[in-house]
């Protein structure tokens, strides 16, 4: 997609200069993006973006300047202070001011602490949403999040607070005994301590898990493993950040509906793998 392709006939909000958009850029694939994002991208001045924002999207804004301010966990980065305070000197200067955050900027994105920067420097501001990795992410790994005959609630949680540890505020046992499928966000590096915590809140250890590593890239990798297998075959596998992690039984259904498998030429690998025993359409 280039500057020649043209957006849908409608009334487009306008970034006027002096504005704060805060947006999502969805888990990785530009193709996620939605056409807000693309209007904010062919108007901004400045782009600040996170390290989860690939190349191909930021070229699609030639005429903004790019300013980095992506934090990983381990690695150098930016303090949240530092860029939520920039985020207001830019637009105090008077630019049009886009800034692009990886999935959705209100989900585990630090998205309401800058918005609420804004407010107090007043700065108006526009919140666009994004497709959040713990969804888009997991459907690209041919996983829903929910299904019918596995769940009828969900409940994401993230796996680090804000000193970098597991946090030590969830209540694991609830999170375990309320929710059928969980999803955990930069879960990853902690996965030993979230598996031990949800099995000793007596989630199953043949439970079916799944991480997914980069996803909706070209580098996306998925490792299906179970509850009890799940921290060491992340150690064995040599698999890195960013990645989500899902419990529970609709992950499963990877077996019907790896649709990159498909493209690539490869049979679904099982037709029925919650064993229901009945067509689909007939649940």
């Amino acid at each position: 997609m280039t500057e020649s392709v043209t957006l849908p006939e409608t009334d487009w909000p306008e970034l006027s200069p002096g504005w704060v958009w805060l947006c999502g850029a969805g888990p990785g694939d530009p193709g996620l993006l939605t056409l807000h994002a693309l209007n904010a991208l062919r108007q901004a001045d400045v782009v600040v973006y996170d390290a989860l924002v690939e190349d191909r999207i930021l070229d699609w804004a030639p005429q903004a300047e790019h300013i980095y301010a992506g934090k990983r966990g381990g690695k150098p980065s930016a303090k949240q202070r530092d860029i939520s305070l920039r985020l207001v000197d830019l637009a105090k200067a008077g630019k049009r001011v886009l800034r692009l955050k990886g999935g959705d900027p209100f989900v585990f994105g630090r998205g309401g602490e800058e918005a609420q920067t804004l407010v107090q420097h007043g700065v108006p501001l526009r919140i666009i949403p994004g497709i959040s990795a713990g969804i888009g992410g997991l459907a690209y790994a041919g996983i829903p999040v929910t299904h019918r005959d596995v769940n009828q609630s969900v409940t994401f949680v993230t796996g680090h607070d804000q000193s970098g540890q597991t946090p030590s505020s969830l209540n694991w046992r609830a999170i375990s005994e309320g929710s059928q499928v969980i999803v955990i966000y930069m879960g990853m590096k902690h996965a030993g301590p979230i598996t031990s915590a949800l099995l000793d809140a007596g989630r199953d250890a043949d439970e079916p898990c799944a991480v997914v590593c980069s996803a909706t890239t070209r580098d996306q990798q998925v490792l299906e493993t179970t509850l009890g297998a799940m921290a060491k075959d992340i150690e064995d596998s040599g698999l890195e950040p960013p990645a989500i992690l899902c419990v529970g039984r609709s992950v499963l259904m990877r077996q019907a509906l790896d649709w990159q498998a498909m493209i690539d030429g490869q049979p679904p690998r099982d037709l029925d793998p919650l064993g229901r025993g009945r067509p689909a359409e007939s649940a």
